[in-house]
């Protein structure tokens, strides 16, 4: 060992703690070697023999040697179950595992992937850039912590992490809400120092943890820190079953036993090797170093493994690595992305860029308990799924498109896709490669959409017809419609096609198209035989077609199901052994022969590749051959090996509570199971989780009910609208077949203001004070009930003495009525006497106008007298002027005011027109009128039209009305 011995100092028995509470440290100076050996153990570190090839072999040799009857009934159990883990665990002989990729944008940003780790309840823990990232299979979480870069993280427990970074390490615990806390064990942050640790590993040791710089081991154990100084510059460390083992850049491998490094190899004189893996195989340990491939570690010397694994690590810079139990190793690259390799050296499978990785770095490598593989890489981070029964054909160089069926014929698989048909030799699909090559066949650019094997002829319906595949080349049968599927049907082919159904027949070795099948139109993407005769076709938008082909192939007793029938979109046709079933994207319905219909519809099961996180086309599954099925999905293609198990009857998974939060319609707070929730806070989302785990199905129970909710693929539960008292939510979950144990979750409302003690002595007060007011308030009442019944007997005798007044003066208004009426009769009475007294006068007029007429006549004898008559004709002339003057007189004296009114309104009435208005006024009759003027009846009708149209009245008004309103 040289200079390079350590021995152990004894211990300071009082503990140096410093002031910020971090552990006291001890040195162990390089003056002395201890001979002791202790190896330790940790429990996710232990291994069963069972996984070691080597030790198994061995242990059933002995078995069958020893005690041969019970290496039969072993060997009976290991068949049936024990097994099934090692199958579960085992690469796809063909296709890579199903990938799923996180970018930066979805994690944050954090930066590169340093280390990965998983708790036992699944979670996965990465070391980034800029801090500790949390995944548990649908939502990213980051924790901060010190301030270099972190470079490790060891998960002890589901709620205690360690991490190192660059000078700092440190211990991160879970608090009630499910975040983090940090606490930093490193004890030299605030001192000066020369040189920079940074802390790329940690491992478990026996009641401790050992943080590893290249500097410095530091031993954490019972609050104590424990330092032991690198031999040169600690490059690696790795924990190999219990036993840790550091590689130095100049002084070669060591094993640390509990107390000191102990040197177990030198490195080749003069070529340092840069270890980045340590690992075990049947003759011992294995180096992984970057840049000179795999050496052999054994007896004190490293030397060189010459195989093609070898070789091609040291192309691609081997960085970091993993042992995937029991027998396969994965190497990340700088150069070449991930090797998977079997322990004799053998490349199994190479997934890079052109496989779906979106980066070939790979800084960091972690197998989880849940089988998945996890690559950290400078971009992002991908996990691969090993335990799925699907393996994936990704399309990420451009070569062959989207699969949309695939057949196996003559040991070539063609696959046919959105931009032809494509072929490779089964046999040729081998994972080791860097790439799939995929050769098109030629003339056949386009829509390929089914692939069949006829008799031995592969059969392919396209966009441009029906062809038939010989090796890389391909015939076209029939160029008249695109064909979307093909089925054999007697001694005759039934072509499902863009518009109807063609018939071939066979003719000297080939397919003859014959004619189109009657009464079938549109297009026709599914056929189906069932039983001899009957035909299914499936029409998409208009539905599904069962009818009965007589020999000549004419179609009969046809029934027509329309596609509105069934819930759902895609529909297709499947036959289930003797039933036809209907199958949407939702539901499936199947056939009832004896009712002719469809009989009630049931939920559909997930499709496989569901369950395997890619998502899969609309095209339905092809069966290649006994072992094989071909699913196609978006950008390539998956197979499936029915062989190969998604997972073990013994398999434990794990119900995690994630969060739980309460919130109402302005504010949400964070929880923890057993917290009081004010009452304005009770309504709750909780949130749970198999951690990384795909078509995981949940399922709740809350309340005294003891009924469990229908099973949902939502993590989530939201409880609305709770009463107050306590609550418990129990929640399950299944993955596949297996259920897992139900968790529960208390919480408890309190009850609202109203209804605490407080409130309740406060209604109390309320009560007494409600009380007295009350009696207060009856008091005023009753006196407030005697003022208004005395202002009551007040408002009466008011109203009596007011409805009294209101009687007196309507009395006086009815008196007064009367004498107006009385006055207005009068008035009516001495018009009509002065008219009487004009018609007298006017009687006297005449008879006066008699005399001068006699006097007139006497006249004509002139005589003596002649002066005599002259003067009694002048008197006459001057009494008859005089009666005009003193009716009109009167007139004016009557209706005085009317008259001017009148006179003033309507200038065009003569004085002949004002008489006769007074007189219409007042009332007279028109046959009254026309005797006071000694008038026909007939011209005094003439005298009113013309007066009507000198006051400009229209045919239905009044001229009474108009009259008497002026």
């Amino acid at each position: 060992m040289g200079d390079w011995q350590f021995s152990l100092v004894q211990f300071r028995k009082e503990k140096m703690a410093s002031t910020d509470g971090r552990p006291s440290v001890s040195t162990f100076p390089s003056t002395s070697s201890n001979p002791r050996f202790l190896k330790y153990s940790h429990p996710q570190i232990l291994k069963s023999p069972l996984t070691h090839p080597y030790t198994f072999v061995l242990f059933v040799v002995h078995l069958s040697m020893s005690y041969p009857i019970t290496a039969i009934l072993f060997f009976g159990i290991l068949l049936t179950c024990g097994m099934q883990p090692l199958m579960a665990q085992a690469v796809s002989p063909k296709g890579m595992p199903p990938l799923q990729t996180f970018t930066p944008a979805q994690y944050g940003n954090k930066g590169k992937i340093w280390d990965i780790a998983t708790a036992p309840n699944g979670i996965v823990y990465m070391a980034a850039d800029k801090g500790l990232l949390e995944y548990d299979g649908k939502n990213w979480k980051h924790f901060k912590g010190s301030k270099g870069l972190t470079r490790s993280v060891w998960v002890a427990n589901d709620s205690l992490l360690y991490t190192g970074s660059d000078l700092d390490f440190g211990v991160w615990t879970r608090d009630a809400h499910h975040g983090f806390a940090y606490r930093s064990l490193y004890p030299f942050q605030e001192v000066v120092q020369d040189i920079n640790e940074e802390f790329w590993d940690i491992h478990p040791i026996e009641a401790g943890v050992v943080f590893v710089s290249s500097q410095n081991l530091y031993i954490h154990k019972q609050q104590q820190l424990i330092r032991i100084a690198a031999p040169y510059r600690i490059a690696k460390s790795w924990l190999v079953d219990g036993t840790l083992y550091l590689a130095d850049e100049q002084q070669g491998l060591f094993r640390f036993d509990g107390f000191a490094l102990k040197r177990i190899a030198e490195y080749p004189a003069g070529t340092p090797l840069q270890a980045k893996g340590l690992y075990t195989d049947e003759a011992g340990l294995v180096v992984v170093t970057r840049d000179a491939g795999l050496y052999r570690l054994a007896d004190g010397r490293c030397t060189p493994i010459a195989n093609a694994l070898s070789d091609a690590l040291k192309a691609a810079k081997a960085f970091s690595f993993e042992r995937l139990a029991p027998d396969r190793v994965a190497f990340g690259t700088l150069l070449a992305g991930v090797f998977i390799a079997d322990l004799q050296g053998n490349i199994i499978h190479r997934i890079n860029k052109y496989k779906g990785l979106p980066s070939n770095t790979i800084l960091s490598l972690h197998q989880s308990p849940g089988g998945q593989l996890w690559l950290g890489m400078d971009y992002g981070a991908s996990t691969l799924d090993m335990r799925s029964s699907m393996a994936v054909f990704y399309d990420y160089r451009g070569d062959f498109g989207t699969a949309s069926s695939a057949a196996l014929h003559q040991q070539t698989l063609y696959v046919g896709t959105n931009q032809g048909l494509y072929h490779t030799a089964w046999a040729g699909l081998d994972n080791s490669r860097p790439f799939f090559s995929f050769p098109l066949v030629q003339g056949t650019e386009g829509q390929v959409w089914t692939l069949a094997n006829v008799g031995e002829t592969l059969l392919m319906g396209h966009d441009k017809g029906l062809f038939a595949v010989r090796g890389a080349t391909a015939e076209r049968l029939s160029d008249r419609d695109g064909v979307w599927t093909i089925r054999r049907y007697k001694d005759y082919l039934l072509t499902g096609n863009y518009n109807g159904i063609s018939i071939f027949e066979a003719q000297a070795g080939k397919w003859v198209f014959r004619r189109k099948m009657e009464s079938i139109a549109g297009s026709c993407n599914q056929l189906l035989i069932e039983a001899d005769n009957i035909l299914w076709v499936n029409i998409p938008t208009f539905g599904i077609i069962r009818a009965v082909l007589n020999d000549a192939l004419v179609p009969e007793d046809k029934q027509i199901f329309k596609a509105e029938q069934f819930e759902g979109e895609d529909l297709r046709l499947l036959l289930d052994g003797a039933v036809v079933k209907v199958v949407s994207d939702r539901f499936q319905y199947k056939f009832d022969s004896a009712a002719a219909a469809f009989a009630k519809k049931s939920a559909l099961s997930p499709s496989p590749t569901s369950a395997d996180a890619h998502e899969a086309a609309y095209h339905p599954p092809v069966r290649l051959d006994t072992a094989f099925w071909l699913y196609p999905i978006h950008n390539g293609f998956a197979l499936q090996h029915p062989s190969r198990k998604t997972n073990t009857p013994d398999a434990k998974y794990n119900l995690v509570f994630r969060q739980v939060s309460a919130f109402n319609t302005t504010e949400t707070m964070a929880i923890s199971g057993g917290t009081d929730i004010p009452y304005r806070m009770n309504n709750l989302r909780i949130e749970f989780i198999v951690p990384n785990q795909s078509g995981v199905q949940y399922q709740y129970q809350h309340g005294k009910t003891g009924q469990w909710s229908d099973w949902q693929p939502d993590n989530f539960v939201e409880l609305i609208g709770l009463g107050n008292g306590k609550h418990t939510l129990s929640v399950r979950a299944k993955v596949g077949d297996t259920l897992t144990d139900a968790m529960a979750i208390d919480v408890r409302i309190l009850a609202p203001w109203y209804r605490s003690g407080l409130a309740y002595l406060g209604y109390l007060a309320l009560a007494a004070l409600l009380a007295l007011a009350a009696a207060q308030w009856r008091k005023k009442s009753l006196d407030k009930q005697h003022q208004v019944l005395i202002r009551k007997e007040q408002n009466a005798l008011q109203q009596q003495a007011e409805t009294h007044q209101q009687q007196l003066q309507h009395l006086e208004q009815a008196r007064l009525r009367e004498e107006y009426e009385q006055m207005k009769q009068q008035l009516r009475n001495k018009t009509i006497e002065l008219a009487n007294k004009a018609k007298e006068n006017e009687e006297k007029n005449r008879l006066l106008q008699t005399l001068k007429e006699k006097c007139d006549a006497a006249q004509a004898n002139p005589a003596s007298s002649k002066m005599q008559w002259k003067e009694m004709n002048r008197l006459l002339d001057a009494h008859l002027l005089a009666d005009d003057k003193t009716f009109e007189i009167q007139m004016d004296e009557l209706h005085q005011e009317f008259l001017k009114k009148l006179k003033a309104q309507f200038p065009s009435l003569s004085r002949n027109d004002l008489r006769l208005c007074v007189y219409l006024k007042i009332g007279i009759s028109s046959k009254e009128i026309a005797d006071i003027l000694n008038i026909q009846p007939s011209s005094f009708y003439i005298s009113r039209s013309r007066i009507r149209k000198k006051l400009e009245l229209g045919a239905d008004e009044k001229l009474y009305d108009f009259l008497n309103a002026i």
